[in-house]
């Protein structure tokens, strides 16, 4: 384990520091939209857009990374980075602003797909191990990039500035490693008809995952200071839900191995509708137990699509999950797109405190549907079952580390639509 992660540890490092700043800009543009006199459903929209980035990324970012090589692709993406986060200092209007979080999710998606690639082509041994702490600094990173905006505030042009400099300085151990640098990627993708037809509950759980935390990335910060809470508290909520998601989702994934796995979608899924309505009763009383709520929400929230990803898996032959990531990819950035105009609308048309109010009629709403796919379908026999791997959204190159997958790594599978998992 020791040899697998030195071998790695410069891409880890590069990637958590540009994690830091694109935490950190997410809740910074959420709250100086909202001194700037932005609407609520303006916020959304701009904060939309770097989903859209993700999808337009997955499409474009291959045929970038296959022309002119690994190293030059990361490089030119954290220099756009790094310019786009100064640009929103200079130009504070929603249209350029929604430009520059489309150019933001498009770059920050390459990044993913560049470090994945490099992790994919080095960690032969202990794989799983290395690709759960790679998903846990993952979330650590953006967790702890929450706190930056403390240091000048979401006012100061200092905040935006420390985000460029996070983006260029995660640029150098990756230019400085001494990796070698792995072959032009190569994805394919499984028809998302096909993919709905074979695991229903799965490819929806990953739209709907898609709309909450969507949601909660875009608005959170501007939930948070609507509700009262300085500043301070708004990072430590963030941060919270973010932390929440990282120490619990192994936990939670784990206890559901070896059992019906939409049981286990429908009872987090509970709970994490439980913690919105806790959310919702603690608006206007102590911010620790608004916090601490927003510690067990994501929890439960950020393990949906993992779990979705976990179900999807175990109904699909290990050969096919890296066309089925893409699928579940795609259904997860056209939920978490949708989900910031929706809470948008939500705050413009209400207040605040219908915002967990709409996570649970969410959650509950998927609920009903997989108690009605429960009765369509019979439960996968505990031994055909994929084991759980924490993950969260990154790029469908992840997938080929991961090992649940039976590929290898420079192989195009090719799925027949009409074969079936037996």
């Amino acid at each position: 384990m020791g040899s697998s992660l030195r071998s790695v540890y410069s891409l880890l490092l590069g990637m958590g520091i540009l994690l830091m700043g694109s935490g950190l800009i997410g809740t910074l543009l959420g709250l100086r939209a909202e001194s700037e006199g932005f609407s609520e459903l303006a916020i959304g929209i701009v904060m939309s857009a770097f989903f859209i980035g993700y999808i337009v990324g997955s499409w474009l970012i291959p045929a970038v990374i296959a022309r002119v090589g690994h190293i030059r692709t990361f490089a030119a993406l954290a220099a756009v980075s790094a310019v786009a986060a100064l640009a929103h200092a200079l130009w504070v209007d929603p249209v350029v602003w929604w430009v520059l979080r489309l150019i933001h999710g498009i770059s920050l998606l390459g990044s993913y797909m560049v470090i994945e690639s490099w992790l994919n082509e080095q960690v032969v041994e202990k794989r799983g191990q290395v690709f759960a702490i790679y998903m846990m600094t993952s979330l650590l990173a953006l967790g702890a990039g929450q706190f930056l905006l403390l240091l000048y505030g979401p006012e100061a042009i200092q905040s935006f500035m420390l985000v460029a400099m996070l983006f260029a300085l995660g640029l150098i151990p990756i230019a400085l490693t001494p990796v070698t640098q792995p072959v032009p990627i190569q994805t394919t993708r499984l028809p998302l008809r096909d993919l709905y037809r074979r695991a229903p509950v799965g490819t929806i759980g990953a739209g709907v995952s898609g709309l909450v935390t969507g949601s909660f990335w875009g608005l959170a910060a501007v939930f948070a200071r609507d509700i009262g809470l300085a500043d301070a508290w708004v990072a430590a909520f963030l941060s919270a839900a973010i932390f929440g998601g990282a120490m619990l989702q192994y936990p939670i994934g784990r206890a559901s191995d070896g059992h019906d796995r939409r049981k286990a979608l429908m009872l987090v899924s509970a709970l994490a509708a439980a913690g919105s309505i806790g959310i919702f009763l603690t608006i206007g009383q102590a911010p620790a137990l608004t916090v601490a709520l927003g510690l067990l929400w994501g929890g439960f929230a950020f393990s949906l699509y993992a779990l979705s990803v976990a179900q999807t898996y175990d109904r699909l032959d290990s050969s096919e999950a890296l066309e089925a990531t893409r699928g579940l990819l795609l259904m997860n950035g056209i939920g978490s797109a949708v989900g910031p105009m929706l809470a948008g609308l939500i705050l413009f048309l209400s207040n605040a405190s219908a915002l967990p109010l709409t996570f649970s009629v969410l959650l509950l709403a998927y609920i009903l549907y997989v108690a009605l796919q429960l009765r369509k379908e019979a439960p996968v026999p505990a031994p055909e079952m994929a084991d759980f791997v924490p993950v969260t959204r990154t790029s469908p190159v992840a997938a080929e580390i991961d090992p649940r997958t039976e590929a290898d790594p420079h192989e195009t599978i090719t799925l027949h639509p009409g074969e079936e998992r037996s």
